[in-house]
């Protein structure tokens, strides 16, 4: 997954304070839409998880929702966001950050 080119594809970001909701949310999310996880990145300080999910706009965003509504009842959700075409810059920061 880590060195798959992403380029011009949108991004779904979300963080669980819950390492289970975040596996239940990544289940619904890959159920609901053509997504690919980019990386999954445990917080070394709390128990939650930060999700990278890439595809299409429309299906990000379907997956997006589709996870966050299954994860609600497991754990809250700390931030999440979609961005539809990050910029090389943005790009680069997103790669640094993944399997660490």
């Amino acid at each position: 997954m880590v060195d798959r080119n992403y380029t011009g594809q949108a991004i779904g970001i979300f963080e669980l304070d819950g390492f289970m909701a975040c596996l239940v949310a990544l289940d619904a999310a890959a159920k609901a839409a053509d997504v690919k996880i980019q990386g999954v990145e445990r917080n070394r300080l709390k128990a939650g998880a930060c999700v990278k999910l890439r595809g299409d706009i429309s299906s990000v965003r379907a997956a997006m929702d589709a996870a966050l509504a299954a994860a609600a009842p497991y754990g809250k959700v700390t931030a999440s966001t979609v961005i539809s075409a990050p910029d090389a810059g943005t790009e680069h920061g997103i790669a640094a950050t993944i399997g660490r």
